[in-house]
């Protein structure tokens, strides 16, 4: 090998670059203090981000961190899923052995990392597509987690434009959840690459939103920056007109002056960056050119075996004809015996340079070699390898058989999205390759339900539709019932996710197909009855949940039973039968736990929070949630049923008044990139404290985002309910009761309401509101809404003290209603009972109690931040002749607030007062917060001179 030859280097001096580097410095001491936790690196292709980063890089290692190294490859997005984390474990693996690496995870948990690396033994076999991906995701944020623990970590991935799906996801998710000090992702990437449909684009704009992740765009050199890279690389002084020549045709691109200056003493500029990319590969000897066009075939990295093997040359020859490249910096020495191009442009234009009939042979000849001998390319990589060569050397067979092969090892390693493309580079190619299925042991609608399989596990909704609409076109439903079946109910899943109509449609279709008692009824039964469920169609839905409990119960499926009962819970929860709903959800979690199913363990417990939160119970509502959001991590179930605990959290946590804790639930819920319908629900969390703190502008763009501004048409009963509460509200606190009292009016036009608390009981009570605040400027509108009400509670039932209280409100017992709410620990609510209550005592004449009830009311807006809130019982006091004197500050404090308050009077800042109570600085400033308001000033100091001066602290 060549370990002993270094190219000339570019330019010996680290030219313009000193303020970039200082950034990245500065961002790395804010990580090791927990503040950040990645930088991404941008800017045009030559600019030199590889080298500032590398220099970055070293200068860490020098100050003793720990430095990882993953790079993103062109061959990426065709199928190498997670190439940059594959690269850095296995320098990892390399520097500390895998028993060292594994030693650093719980126990079993490097199967996981299995799928990527063979020294961690045979990979997990767990057969929930979702579970194993995000179990992955968990690992290597845990990996890194455990490395900061001994020593500063800096993980750095380079040309992340190329990075696959999957990658993406992973490099999202480490983003969004890294949270450990001493930990800094560094990510560059090509600025000038992201076109308008470039799949970074959207990562970059969410990353751009994160707390902790900071960009860094490295411009241009200036001129005179370009003469100091120029003196460094020519060893002298370049003249002025020399400088200004070189400067005006690069326009301060470091590589383009680099290539300039190689080009000889003219500096001519070529007419195109190929051009000029290939003068430092033109000087070289004709047959290191040749061996250069053998190694941009084989990718912007290469071994030198497999390099040797496909270039027919020696070790001695193949080193002699690479020595002028390494020299003149075409190409660099790798670790593991490899060489890499200085820059990917560079193997690009040397690529693009080969001839049709050199392409076709070179990309042939390196599949043959790798189909020999798969230890040519590092490990997990010679399917993919396969793949690019044999589709790019023209020979379908086998490219046909490679892409199948890759697909199934990117299932393996729950890489869905990359298993897309080379699936229907299958489909593509099979009208060209006779016996194809014998060849590939699958016909081409299996190939096509395989595709459907991994778009739905990787969210491509769209491409999934298309391989089911193919799949169904190519199977008689006469002949093969129960394979059309499962397609259908595969099909809605994709119609749901992009909330189109014809879901009921569809599965009564595929319910008619198996009419025969067997699993496959019992499956399509059970997504129908959950989904008429969802729709308010309870009768029927329990009708088939009967029969459906009857089949798996006769085949001993336990798992679709635990699923049913579920829905079986759902429709007592709609009825507003809580504690029935919670003993079934307890009969489906005591099945999941027996059958150790994660998924069917998260999602009782959800149901379990959803129906303590409309019983009452917030305390226990908020414990199981914390409960089960460990049980979801447990289960690498954090983006499905995770999300669907974390939105209830969430609810929990608002109703009781946690406003502060709510939003920065939902806000690391949203970081985790739910689903649409996921998303939605968390979004309508934020919308009802938003509206509540009169922050009208966020509540607008929530609502266009759900489409509640734009009428689109909802099915399921709890988002119906929702959004018409939500823009009744929005009206209302915009001073338009008509608007308002029209949404109102609509909503008697769906289906009956849900005697659930949290959804039929709710809106109801926001109709009085309605009623009452129109009633003057529509009497007419308003009686008959007002009848509508009457009837709809006339079915309803009421259950348990959340429905008795919403059901006080909407009778307008308000003052019972703010007892009740009282009880319950509402704060919101009570303080709007009480303004109520307030406001009919003053129509009566009995000032002083309306009083009473204001100074009730005021403290616990306030607290709230409840700025609209505050603002009436404020307008309403001026009116009955002011507020009494306030109740004295410390019966408002908490225990919790009193030790914050001791630590502020100390001149403690948020970080030093979290270290001493052991809680998170936002939690701090949330009682901060709190403090403030409570006492009525605005600022810390004034906090303390209260504090002193009420002896609060006494």
């Amino acid at each position: 090998m060549l370990d002993d030859m270094r190219g000339r280097s570019v330019s010996p001096v680290f030219v313009g670059r000193q303020e970039e580097l200082a950034a990245l410095s500065e961002t790395f001491d804010e990580a090791r203090k927990g503040a950040v936790t990645a930088i991404l690196v941008g800017g045009e292709a030559g600019v030199g981000k590889t080298r500032l980063v590398q220099r970055f890089a070293e200068r860490c290692a020098g100050g003793g961190a720990h430095v990882l190294f993953g790079g993103c490859v062109e061959l990426s997005t065709e199928g190498l899923a997670y190439a940059p984390f594959t690269a850095a474990l296995r320098q990892l693996v390399r520097e500390q052995g895998p028993a060292a690496v594994a030693g650093l995870l719980p126990d079993g948990a490097e199967r996981d990392l299995a799928r990527l690396l063979p020294e961690f033994g045979e990979p997990s076999g767990d057969g929930e597509t979702d579970t194993g991906r995000a179990r992955l995701f968990e690992q290597f944020l845990t990996l890194l987690e455990r490395l900061a623990d001994h020593r500063p970590t800096v993980l750095l991935i380079e040309d992340i434009h190329w990075a696959d799906r999957s990658s993406r996801d992973l490099i999202a998710f480490l983003s969004r959840n890294l949270q450990a000090p001493q930990v800094l992702i560094v990510m560059t990437y090509r600025s000038d690459d992201l076109h308008r449909q470039h799949p970074l684009r959207p990562v970059l704009a969410e990353l751009g939103r994160v707390h902790g992740v900071h960009r860094l765009d490295l411009p241009r050199l200036s001129r005179d920056e370009v003469a100091q890279q120029m003196t460094a690389i020519l060893g002298r002084t370049p003249e002025y007109a020399k400088v200004e020549k070189v400067y005006e045709r690069s326009e301060g691109i470091p590589l383009f002056v680099e290539a300039m200056l190689e080009s000889g003493d003219e500096c001519t500029f070529p007419d195109s960056m190929q051009d000029l990319i290939l003068g430092s590969v033109e000087r070289l000897p004709e047959e290191t050119q040749r061996v250069l066009r053998v190694a941009a075939a084989g990718g912007l990295r290469v071994g030198h075996a497999l390099l040797a093997a496909v270039s027919g040359l020696s070790d001695i020859e193949l080193e002699t004809a690479l020595r002028p490249a390494i020299a003149g910096n075409v190409l660099q020495i790798a670790d593991n015996r490899a060489y890499v191009f200085r820059h990917s442009l560079i193997r690009e234009a040397v690529h693009d340079e080969l001839l049709p009939g050199e392409h076709q042979r070179l990309h042939s000849r390196f599949a043959e070699e790798i189909s020999k001998d798969r230890r040519l390319v590092p490990p997990g990589r010679a399917a993919v390898e396969l793949a690019h060569h044999w589709y790019g050397a023209r020979n379908d067979h086998w490219a046909l058989i490679a892409a199948w092969e890759a697909a199934q090892k990117s299932f393996k390693a729950f890489a869905y999205t990359e298993a897309v493309p080379l699936l229907e580079r299958v489909l593509t190619l099979w009208d060209r390759v006779p016996d194809a299925a014998e060849l590939i042991g699958a016909d081409h609608t299996a190939v096509l339900e395989r595709a459907s399989e991994a778009a739905n596990a990787g969210g491509d909704v769209d491409k999934g539709i298309k391989f089911v609409k193919a799949a169904l076109s190519q199977l008689d439903e006469t002949q093969e019932p129960a394979r059309v079946a499962e397609l259908i109910v595969r099909r809605t899943a994709f119609k749901n996710s992009k909330n189109q109509a014809g879901v009921i449609d569809d599965l009564r279709h595929a319910l008619r197909l198996v009419p025969e008692p067997s699993v496959s009824r019992a499956e399509v039964v059970t997504t129908l009855s959950r989904h008429l469920m969802l729709r308010g169609h309870i009768e029927e839905a329990s009708e088939l949940i009967e029969e459906g409990l009857h089949l798996v119960r006769q085949y001993g499926d336990r798992c679709l039973e635990s699923d049913l009962l579920m829905n079986l819970a759902l429709g007592h929860s709609l009825r507003g039968d809580l504690e029935t709903t919670i003993q079934i959800n307890e009969q489906a979690l005591k099945i999941g736990r027996e059958e150790q199913s994660g998924r069917l363990i998260t999602r009782a417990i959800g149901n379990t929070i959803d129906a303590l939160l409309d019983m009452g119970h917030e305390d226990e509502a908020l414990r199981l949630s914390e409960d089960g959001w460990r049980t979801a991590k447990k289960y690498g179930r954090i983006r499905g049923s995770g999300l669907f605990i974390m939105n209830n959290w969430a609810e929990a946590l608002e109703t009781l008044g946690r406003w502060d804790e709510a939003m920065e639930t939902v806000e690391t819920a949203l970081n985790l990139g739910p689903g649409l319908r996921n998303r939605y629900a968390l979004l309508r969390v934020r919308a009802d404290i938003a509206l509540a703190r009169g922050e009208l502008q966020l509540v607008e763009a929530i609502l266009s985002e759900i489409g509640v501004l734009k009428d689109r048409p909802e099915e399921f009963l709890q988002d119906i309910t929702n959004n018409a509460r939500l823009r009744i509200n929005w009206h209302l606190t915009r001073g338009e009761p008509g608007s308002a009292l029209a949404v109102a009016e609509r909503v008697f036009a769906q289906p009956k309401l849900s005697s659930k608390p949290m959804l039929g009981w709710r809106l109801l009570a926001s109709m009085r509101t309605v009623c009452d605040a129109a009633e003057t400027t529509e009497p007419e509108r308003t009686a008959a809404l007002r009848a509508s009400a009457a009837e709809a509670i006339a079915q309803l039932s009421v259950i348990g003290p959340v429905a008795e209280a919403y059901r006080l409100a909407s009778s307008g017992d308000f003052d019972a209603a703010a007892a009740s709410w009282e009880r319950l620990k509402r704060p919101h609510h009570q303080a709007k009972c009480l303004l109520r209550a307030a406001g009919a005592a003053a129509r009566s004449g009995d000032r002083e109690g309306a009083a009473t009830r204001l100074k009730a009311a005021l403290p616990l807006a306030q607290a709230l931040r409840a700025t609209p809130l505050v603002a009436e019982i404020e307008a309403l006091s001026r009116r009955v002749g002011g507020l009494q004197e306030a109740q004295e500050p410390s019966e408002l404090l908490t225990p919790r607030e009193l030790e914050v308050l001791r630590l502020v009077t100390q001149g403690r800042t948020n970080r030093d007062i979290a270290a001493e109570l052991f809680i998170s600085a936002k939690t701090v400033s949330v009682h901060v917060s709190n403090i403030l308001a409570k006492l009525g000033v605005t600022t810390r100091g004034e906090a303390a001179a209260a504090a002193h001066r009420l002896s609060l602290l006494s």
